[in-house]
């Protein structure tokens, strides 16, 4: 290829990067190495795999929120917060079937998502409990996994 077109691939990837994506596509389909934008197409790849991870532990923030308003709220229990906690852990399980690659990081995403969720002031978790949650995340990921599970 020419030089000038290696110039354009980072010019493409900046002003139109759905066409870029595109090209790099093509370009892996079609076996053409030298068509690659190595340096973004390495940058992207690498998102991809923190967004996989960023979105299991959003999903685990949610299903942590909603089981310390369950313990430290009952009164204002609900059926939305049961569909939530039953939403979030379908998705949860069905993110780490697609990405089993995940597990072995869930202690610390875990964590992670624990210290999100005990001290986000939006979601009221703490408006009218009697009590705080503790600094560690009081239940094993198994646990709070099962379907049946509901702090008291």
């Amino acid at each position: 290829m020419p030089g000038g077109a290696v110039e354009e691939r980072p010019n493409t990837y900046e002003r139109d990067y759905y066409t870029w994506a595109l090209e790099q596509a093509s370009a892996l389909k079609a076996r053409r190495p030298e068509s690659l934008d190595w340096e973004n197409l390495a940058e992207e790849v690498g998102d991809l795999a923190r967004s996989e991870r960023r979105e299991l532990e959003s999903r685990l923030e949610v299903l942590l929120q909603h089981l310390l308003k369950w313990q430290f709220q009952p009164k204002r229990r609900s059926r939305s917060w049961t569909a939530t906690i039953a939403v979030q852990r379908f998705k949860i399980r069905r993110r780490l079937e697609q990405n089993p690659g995940l597990r072995p990081a869930i202690p610390e995403i875990l964590a992670n998502a624990y210290t999100a969720a005990r001290i986000d002031p939006i979601n009221g978790v703490l408006q009218g409990a009697t009590s705080r949650p503790l600094e560690l995340c009081p239940w094993t990921f198994e646990q709070f996994m099962d379907e049946q599970f509901r702090p008291d």
